[in-house]
């Protein structure tokens, strides 16, 4: 049996915690939060909204294999490997700020007994690693452990799916004996056939912002694309499925909508973009999508403004979702933080309803009528707004649209309602990267 320790019990340290639980291992989460700490290993309660997260952990700590503390020395002088699994959040130039990295290495060094393998799960720029390796050795000069490079790859909503199915298992390590030991780990997964890459340190550090990078990249080149099928009146859809009938392309993260946001896809495309100018090796294509997409926010509250005749001002806006995306209540970057106050500003008032992301979002939002449901929000307003892609949002009728709405506009950024019954409905519909539709007058 190893023993795995998480060191932050955010997103990525319980997700990857609990799943390392469920293959087997004795895990230790530690976190230099008591409450939370308290929470999780006496009730269960996690801090952060992910479908089926609270039933895994609960099972695996009356089960005995999931334990949660806050003295981190005691519980690195037992493992096997270490995960540091702490924020990485940009700094202001855009660069990742690793001060939490580099704490969390210094205190490892100062509790290791044995030989230990550290990890950086946390999402870390190229030669980070290195860098961990030299605090390590400063702080414990007698330390005999290895640095390895684990990055993450689990989309919020889906994290325990992403885990325990991987595409794949990128280990950048530093040893023959850390690689044998990472694979030892893996195993339950790599057996049942996900592939495990080993490569080098730099390697993989690198794997995880291009990976990223280019995700970001097809969403930005397919929300343009919308744009310029609103100008030619094509189907973005259509094209995006003739594209991605291409193997070469693949249909993944064709979707246009209002921009990315979350935890990833922002901070990761200024990391890789920083470090690139740092090596004078400029990367463009990503700085360009980075403009791109803080450009495309705005312009969604321009294209609800101009869908309401050019004005908003006393209307009364209803915004269907808040969150940067479905299954989370992650408002990191979401499109909603800049829709709501461009519409604001141009006089309008705002009735919100999220089925997660309520809390989250009135800690960064003013000046709203947070309500309790879809019927409550879209009751006596004159314009609907699809912001996020919640599945019981595109379950609405036209029917239940129209007897709900003082107005007849529903604008979705989503492209998530049945047109045809929205438009039979007597409403006009404000698609995105399509021709928008009325229902034409009879004679």
């Amino acid at each position: 049996m190893m023993n795995v320790v998480m060191i932050g019990t955010g997103y990525v340290g319980l997700v990857s915690g609990t799943c390392f639980a469920e293959l087997g291992f004795n895990v230790t989460c530690v976190d230099n939060n008591p409450e939370k700490i308290t929470a999780l290993a006496e009730k269960g309660i996690i801090p952060i909204y992910e479908p089926g997260l609270e039933e895994l952990v609960w099972k695996h700590v009356k089960a005995g294999r999931l334990h949660f503390t806050t003295d981190l020395k005691a519980a690195v002088g037992t493992a096997d490997v270490v995960f540091i699994c702490v924020g990485t959040p940009p700094a202001a130039d855009g660069r990742a700020d690793l001060q939490y990295v580099f704490a969390a290495a210094a205190e490892v060094a100062a509790g290791m007994t044995k030989y230990t393998v550290v990890v950086d799960k946390s999402t870390v720029p190229v030669g980070t690693g290195d860098k961990v390796a030299d605090i390590i050795r400063t702080t414990n000069p007698k330390a005999d452990f290895d640095v390895v490079s684990n990055p993450e790859f689990l989309r919020e909503g889906n994290a325990i799916g992403d885990f325990m199915n991987p595409d794949r298992i990128v280990l950048g390590v530093s040893s023959d004996k850390a690689g044998k030991v990472m694979e030892r780990l893996y195993k339950p997964l790599s057996d049942k056939g996900f592939p495990l890459l080993l490569t080098a340190v730099k390697t993989a550090e690198l794997i995880k912002y291009a990976s990223n990078a280019f995700l970001a990249v097809k969403i930005g080149f397919i929300n343009e694309m919308a744009d310029l099928c609103e100008a030619v009146g094509a189907d973005v859809k259509m094209v995006a499925k003739g594209m991605g009938m291409d193997k070469r392309i693949g249909e993944g993260f064709l979707n246009a909508g209002p921009g990315y946001g979350g935890s990833c896809f922002p901070k990761d495309t200024l990391a890789i973009a920083q470090t690139a100018q740092d090596y004078q090796r400029p990367l463009t294509i990503v700085e360009s999508v980075i403009t791109s997409n803080t450009v495309r926010k705005t312009n969604m509250a321009k294209k609800v403004i101009n869908a309401c005749g050019g004005t908003v001002k006393g209307k009364t806006i209803a915004l269907l979702g808040l969150a940067f995306k479905a299954n989370t209540d992650d408002m990191r970057e979401a499109p909603s933080l800049a829709i709501v106050p461009e519409l604001q500003k141009a006089g309008a008032l705002i009735k919100a309803y999220d089925p997660a992301a309520m809390h989250e979002a009135g800690k960064l939002m003013s000046g709203i009528t947070f309500c309790q449901n879809a019927s409550e929000t879209l009751t006596g307003a004159d314009a609907a707004v699809v912001v996020t892609e919640w599945p019981q949002f595109g379950e609405l009728t036209g029917k239940t649209l129209r007897s709900h709405l003082k107005g007849d506009v529903v604008v979705d950024l989503r492209n998530m309602l049945k047109a045809d019954e929205v438009v039979a409905a007597g409403l006009t519909y404000v698609p995105i990267g399509k021709p928008v539709m009325k229902k034409e007058k009879t004679a």
